[in-house]
This record gives structure tokens, C-alpha cells and sequence, in this order.
């Protein structure tokens, strides 16, 4: 089996290479990477030197560097993380979003048509469903719920899906897409809510919150999702989509309170800043079809698995203030 993993020098990606390196170790694993500002090379260290992994630097937009790789390595399946994913900078500069989420996906679908790939595999977001309202715990996102964007960055990840499903209806590309929750664990760029708050509580600067920080959002531990792309590869159903939660709604100020606590600093480094704008209030996936179809859970309790991240950022401090500085 060989495997071409996009977007594999960043957070999701690498950490799905090294699942994948653990439990398949047979697997033959490309990465294509950009490396953009979140992705970060040092992160592959513990792979690059292992038979049956190699690296491979290209722009998943440029058609023809695309075509290119899969000209050279000929992969069985792709498993697509590449994209932008920061929602403030999505408000910033939308075009960049388009270019890489939704340009980029028909790049590697193409691809894919033309050398025969047997799987190709979205990693998609719950962001594509919009909210839920904070009065109503009830409600969940499941599969069938509509798209309905909020930012430019979901609304590019859903134009995506959509992509991918016509590419499945029209051409008969087996397609698999799925929807995570916020994913939370080791390598997660430090521009993120959980990775953010740590490194600045650990260097004793302010913890910026949006609004009042009660806006919730369900948490999966990232080993937890990687585990559920996994299955999904090996038995998932061509053109379905699969929503993978993790059972963990939180509010934003909570954890970031979780977080002080376990660093032992105080709460007075909580600064509470003007609301982004079309901020989500709730996002909460409803996980019970992927469990029901492949056996999937999440194995992580959020509290186990918000220590072994701060437990994780404080061991590597080499790895998070290299990119506070600039230098990877």
C-alpha cells in the first residue's frame, strides 16, 4: 500500500504520519507539503530517515507540480490535510483560502482520475455545518445536516466536500470525506486556542479571549481522529461522509481556565478581547453513524488529554519557540 499524505509537515498530517508509521508500518507513506507558515519540516524528524517514507516539497494549487508527484510515486490512496485552516486570517485574506482549499482539492482529484487512485480520502470540518445555539445542548451536528458556512474558510472546506461529492457522483472517484471537530494534541501551531494559551501562559503573557469566551466547541484529541481516518480508509464506503467528534464540548473559557490551573498560573493573565467577526457560538458533532458502521470512539478524555498536551508543549519547548521566533 502506498499513501500520499498532503499537508503531512503540519499538525493533523504529521501526526497521522506517525499513527500510520506505528500501527501500518508496511505502509509506504509520501508526504507533499507546502510548507507554508504551519508547516514545519523538524516536525517529520522522527521519520525521515525510515524506509518506506519520503518527503516531497510542492504546492497541492500548482497543477503541475501535483501531477508531477503522482506521476513519479504512483499512489493507492491520498489522504488530503493540506489546507488553510486559521479562520481570523481567512477574514484577512479570503483568496488564499480559495486557491489552496478549493483549487487545490480539484488538483489532487484530478490526479487522482487520471492514474487511477483507489481511494481518496477529504479531511474535512464540523465549521462547514455553521453553529448550533448555546440554549439547545439537543442539537448535534450529524451527516445529513446542512452546509452552512460562516467564514471564508469553512466556506471554502465546503465547497471542497461538494467537489468531491460531485467528483464521486459524476466520475466515480472513490471518495471518502470527513468532518473532525477542533483537534487538540502535540505539533499544533501555536497560533491555535490551546497551543496559544499555554505558550503564553508559560512565558507570563496575556491569554487573549474573544468576547466573554463562552463560545463552546467540541474537542477531539488528534491520536483519536487519526485513528478514525484510519478505519475509514480501510472500510469506509465510497462517497460517504463520516462526522468524527469527540464527545468533549467545552466552553472557550474554560479551558483556558483548565489550562492555568494545570500550569499553576493565575487567572489575571485572562485578557478579553472584541469578538471575531461571525463568531461560531457552538459546534458539537454527533459521532454515532461512525461508530455504528466501523466501531469507532474516542478513546482520549478531554482532562487526560489537555495534560498530556501541556505535558507535551512544556518537554518541547525547542519545537514551539523555534516558531515563535522565526527560525524553522
Amino acid at each position: 500500500m502506498k499513501i500520499l499524505v498532503t499537508g503531512g509537515a503540519g499538525f493533523i498530517g504529521s501526526n497521522f504520519i506517525f499513527h500510520m508509521r506505528k500501527n501500518h508500518p508496511d505502509v509506504e507513506l509520501i508526504c507533499l507539503d507546502k510548507l507554508t507558515y504551519a508547516g514545519n519540516f523538524r516536525t517529520l524528524e522522527p521519520v525521515l530517515q525510515e524506509p518506506g517514507f519520503q518527503f516531497v516539497r510542492a504546492d497541492i494549487a500548482d497543477r503541475a507540480e501535483v501531477f508531477a508527484v503522482f506521476a513519479s510515486v504512483r499512489p493507492e490512496a491520498v489522504v488530503n490535510f493540506a489546507a488553510e485552516s486559521h479562520v481570523d486570517r481567512s477574514i484577512e485574506d479570503p483568496e488564499i483560502f480559495l486557491r489552496t482549499n478549493v483549487m487545490g482539492t480539484q488538483a489532487l482529484l484530478d490526479a487522482c482520475r487520471k492514474y487511477g487512485v483507489n481511494r481518496y480520502h477529504q479531511v474535512s470540518t464540523d465549521e462547514v455545518y455553521g453553529d448550533l445555539p448555546l440554549d439547545r445542548p439537543d442539537l448535534l451536528f450529524t451527516e445529513r445536516t446542512p452546509l452552512h458556512a460562516s467564514s471564508p474558510y469553512s466556506a471554502s472546506k465546503a465547497a471542497a466536500d461538494l467537489l468531491c461529492q460531485a467528483y464521486h457522483r459524476t466520475y466515480d472517484l472513490p471518495v471518502t470525506i470527513s468532518r473532525c471537530s477542533n483537534n487538540y494534541g502535540p505539533y499544533q501551531f501555536p497560533e491555535k486556542l490551546i497551543p496559544l494559551m499555554i505558550t503564553n501562559a508559560l512565558a507570563g503573557k496575556p491569554l487573549p479571549v474573544y468576547g466573554e469566551g463562552v463560545n463552546v466547541r467540541d474537542w477531539l484529541y488528534v491520536e483519536d481522529h487519526c485513528a478514525a481516518i484510519d478505519l475509514i480508509l480501510q472500510h469506509g464506503a465510497p462517497g460517504q461522509i463520516y462526522n468524527i467528534g469527540g464527545h468533549n464540548e467545552m466552553r472557550n473559557i474554560d479551558i483556558v481556565k483548565k489550562i492555568l490551573s494545570i500550569l499553576d498560573k493565575p487567572e489575571t493573565l485572562i485578557t478579553y478581547v472584541a469578538d471575531r467577526k461571525g463568531h461560531d457560538r457552538r459546534y458539537a458533532i454527533d459521532p454515532s453513524f461512525i461508530h455504528e458502521k466501523l466501531g469507532w470512539l474516542p478513546a482520549t478524555k478531554f482532562e487526560d488529554g489537555l495534560r498530556r498536551t501541556v505535558e507535551w508543549y512544556l518537554k518541547n519547548r525547542a519545537w514551539w519557540e523555534g516558531i515563535q521566533r522565526g527560525e524553522y
